[in-house]
């Protein structure tokens, strides 16, 4: 054989190789129709099965461009062979018109899609999840439907990352994290009407070493929300409407929450709620420290500081987690409100080691001076922020 012949050879054996190492499962080839019409969930299911049991190479489930798919909720559990597996959305994924259409496969109704125990998975692809929430949204205004399901979990995904996906009008929340060790999500976009019920963004509980970045959340909740974890790191998010960024709320009915070593950064706030929130129940136990909010950007913003000690009351209000060691650093822009910081510790426990530095918050009224008030808020405010936060205890 020639050179020539001999590098064509080794070419071809190469890509063969290479398509043999990363098999893709077309949801199409396993009977999915794409028409936005017929249910194709059992085909999503048949493909994911295959994806979870390949050992070779970096198997990828592929919603392929151009088509819509209608899914009912829908499993996707592990753990799977490979180390790693890709969940490609390119496509639309679609869940029902209505809620009488939707069907639930067991008594789990948390949420559309759900991810469990399936480490280094990676979901992608800039594809669309539409969660077809107007109904729920009215329904739940007529006082029913209160347990509205989130558009997608993730629970025991270890090595989680989301890139590139779009997921808009959910039922209830669109994103949860729970036990999802080790996870990056960039480069999102979750939206919602700003009067659709508590359609949180991304919400986090149990997960540490958690990276949140270069995202835009607009919706009708809280853009971030984190009920529990450890050492995430939020940066460059875009929240507005919405209800901020929010830590808590902690000690529901009287629980116990536990949140430490938060470093939000680089975020913007337009139109927004809230900016930078902590919110725990009264009665509650626990501990939320070592959490830093710097350089915010805030356009019209309603609350730009705040913490909440009393987002809700319980028979037992002598109990309280414990806020501790928060710094907000490097605050600029406008308060729809006058009170653009607001600092409401609990009575008995008291908030520890705040420091507000480099703050300057004006009003968007040009009428109007902002101002600070506090209770039983203790640290520290450097002499030149504005609002100056003169009632901080030491």
């Amino acid at each position: 054989m020639n050179m020539q012949g001999l590098l064509f050879a080794v070419l071809f054996l190469c890509c063969f190789v290479a398509s043999q190492g990363d098999p893709i499962f077309d949801v199409l080839k396993y009977g999915a129709s794409g028409n936005g019409q017929t249910d194709d969930s059992q085909a999503f299911v048949k493909a994911w099965k295959d994806v979870c049991e390949a050992r070779n190479g970096y198997p990828t489930l592929l919603v392929p461009k151009g088509r819509t798919f209608l899914l009912q909720p829908t499993a996707f559990q592990g753990p799977c062979n490979s180390p790693s597996v890709n969940f490609k959305v390119r496509g639309t994924l679609m869940a029902p018109k209505s809620v009488n259409e939707w069907k639930w496969p067991s008594s789990d109704k948390g949420a559309w899609l759900q991810f469990s125990y399936i480490k280094g998975l990676v979901l992608d692809g800039r594809g669309l999840f539409d969660g077809q929430g107007a109904p729920w949204w009215d329904c739940f205004k007529k006082s029913q439907c209160y347990d509205r399901p989130r558009a997608i979990s993730f629970h025991a995904c270890e090595g989680l990352k989301i890139n590139k996906v779009t997921v808009i009008d959910t039922p209830g929340g669109h994103i949860s994290l729970n036990g999802c060790n080790g996870s990056i999500v960039s480069n999102i976009n979750l939206l919602a009407p700003k009067d659709s019920p508590n359609t949180d963004g991304l919400g986090v509980s149990g997960s540490s070493n958690v990276t949140i970045r270069d995202s835009t959340m607009k919706v009708g909740d809280d853009c971030v929300v984190i009920n529990g974890g450890s050492y995430m790191n939020i940066s460059r998010i875009f929240c507005g409407p919405g209800h901020g960024i929010s830590i808590g709320s902690l000690g529901i009915g009287g629980t116990y929450g536990a949140v430490e070593d938060i470093h939000v950064r680089n975020c913007t706030f337009t139109g927004s709620s809230n900016g930078a929130r902590i919110k725990t129940w009264e009665g509650g136990f626990g501990y939320v420290r070592k959490v830093t909010f710097e350089e915010i950007i805030l356009q019209d913003v309603q609350n730009p500081v705040l913490i909440d000690q009393h987002y809700s009351a319980t028979a037992d209000n002598q109990k309280a987690v414990k806020i501790s060691d928060i710094t907000y650093r490097n605050f600029r822009g406008t308060s729809a409100f006058e009170e653009a910081v607001k600092l409401m510790c609990d009575q008995n426990v008291g908030c520890t080691n705040l420091v507000l530095d480099d703050i300057k918050i004006t009003s968007s009224d040009p009428k109007m001076k902002t101002k600070a008030t506090c209770s039983n808020a203790h640290g520290t405010s450097s002499a030149s922020n504005i609002p100056q936060v003169s009632c901080l205890l030491n």
